[in-house]
């Protein structure tokens, strides 16, 4: 059984977790799961990350505001993501970014967006960001200012991740690449440098074949692991263990 998983970004508040949550969750270090970082969409699940976080040793938390959770948004939304993030098992600001896919107002989009990269910075604290079919405008603001952090389940190119190591991010690789038809993640695993690599599940979103379409979890890591080892010629245990290094030093979690 692999072990040392360190699943860098999953959103374990999901409704799909609501029957069996916390039987799950005490389970996950039994199945090789060592650490997982909980990112947020708002305010209150930032608020719920902390809670597992407190409940969880292998748990961490991430704040912010995702581009789909911009309605009704506090005036004062930046304090209250500050004070979060003093929390001692908030890790980063996150999950934050641009979503194109969605018909969401951009001008507002942007807006925020800026408004968390600048509080980062403030804050000196990495990023978590989403970039859903906005590759260009994510990466102007990358470039403008720099952030220390992971682009979540990174769907650019390698000529896209190139920049992207560049300036200094790193990127994790999910479900997605054991996909059939997953031609570009398959040549972003082959080409990333390994010290810049991290897994993760997005759970309970995005399994990896054979569980594709099912709910999923961070102890399908391993079947990720397993074919980014596959394409680069390594062992899968090696892996794991060198993105578990990268995750820990990104996060900050030791």
């Amino acid at each position: 059984m692999l072990h040392n998983i360190f699943d860098a970004h999953a959103h374990y508040d999901d409704k799909w977790f609501d029957d069996d949550r916390s039987a799950l969750l005490s389970s996950l270090p039994q199945h090789g799961v060592a650490t997982i970082v909980n990112a947020a969409v708002d305010i209150a699940t930032a608020q719920t990350a902390i809670g597992y976080a407190e409940t969880y040793p292998h748990m961490y938390a991430c704040a912010g505001i995702h581009p789909e959770n911009l309605d009704g948004l506090a005036d004062d939304y930046l304090d209250q993501l500050t004070e979060l993030l003093s929390h001692p098992k908030a890790v980063a600001l996150g999950e934050i970014g641009l979503d194109y896919h969605w018909d969401i107002p951009r001008e507002l989009q942007h807006r925020i967006f800026e408004e968390q990269l600048i509080l980062a910075r403030e804050l000196d604290v990495p990023v978590v960001i989403h970039d859903r079919e906005a590759h260009g405008d994510v990466m102007g603001y990358i470039r403008k200012y720099q952030p220390k952090g992971l682009m979540h389940c990174f769907s650019g190119s390698v000529e896209m991740l190139k920049e992207v190591i560049k300036l200094g991010m790193s990127i994790s690789l999910g479900g997605t690449v054991t996909f059939k038809n997953a031609r570009v993640p398959v040549e972003v695993a082959a080409a990333v440098p390994l010290d810049r690599l991290l897994l993760e599940t997005d759970a309970p979103y995005l399994s990896p074949v054979p569980f594709r379409g099912k709910r999923n979890d961070s102890r399908n890591i391993a079947y990720t692991a397993e074919r980014i080892a596959e394409i680069r010629g390594m062992d899968a245990q090696e892996l794991i263990d060198i993105t578990t290094e990268n995750a820990k030093k990104l996060y900050g979690t030791g």
